[in-house]
């Protein structure tokens, strides 16, 4: 088989719910072994986004909240959205001063991934901002933020610890630090 062709045959389709972020849809399908079955696909609206944000002291800044989805705290890196019709990187210039306040000179492109593309075709793309000025912040009004700065180290010692859990964070952090252990990422 050519990992370039689809096995999956929709035999139909049934959207059960929309949102502005999200739609769900069920799917009557084919599945690859020739069977009928169901599949469920959450459909993202948008892009997710991440911010490393490295000062020139080798701090990074971490954003908390409490999460509604999985009902806990998380800190995570400053994170939102992208709506298709938006440049991903002026998202991240936007995500960036709303919830931390800082505005960046400097933007490198680390990365892009699925986050669970077994359910959702949610892709993010994280990127490493350097050369930090400190503004007024400006969350949204469902966001309810603590904005902690702490060194660049301790933010990867919190994603191995497991006390950074959220995807694009730990994502975006472990590629920086492999670019910082390979020589690739200069400050």
């Amino acid at each position: 088989m050519n990992d370039q062709n689809n096995p999956w045959k929709i035999i139909d389709d049934k959207l059960i719910y929309d949102n502005k972020w999200i739609s769900l849809t069920h799917y009557n399908v084919i599945n690859p072994s020739g069977r009928e079955g169901i599949y469920g696909k959450v459909h993202f609206k948008g892009i997710a986004i991440g911010i490393v944000a490295v000062d020139e002291d080798m701090n990074t800044y971490l954003v908390g909240q409490y999460r509604f989805t999985i009902n806990q705290y998380s800190w995570e890196i400053p994170e939102g959205g992208c709506p298709f019709n938006e440049e991903p990187l002026q998202a991240a210039k936007r995500e960036l001063l709303e919830e931390t306040g800082l505005k960046a000179t400097n933007w490198q492109l680390l990365g892009e991934s699925f986050l669970s593309n077994s359910v959702s075709d949610e892709k993010a793309i994280y990127y490493l901002a350097t050369g930090l000025t400190q503004h007024e912040a400006e969350p949204e009004e469902t966001e309810q933020l603590i904005v902690k700065k702490v060194s660049l180290q301790q933010a990867f010692d919190m994603v191995n610890n497991g006390i950074i859990t959220d995807a694009v964070a730990v994502m975006a952090l472990q590629k920086t630090q492999l670019l910082l252990m390979e020589g690739k990422l200069q400050f």
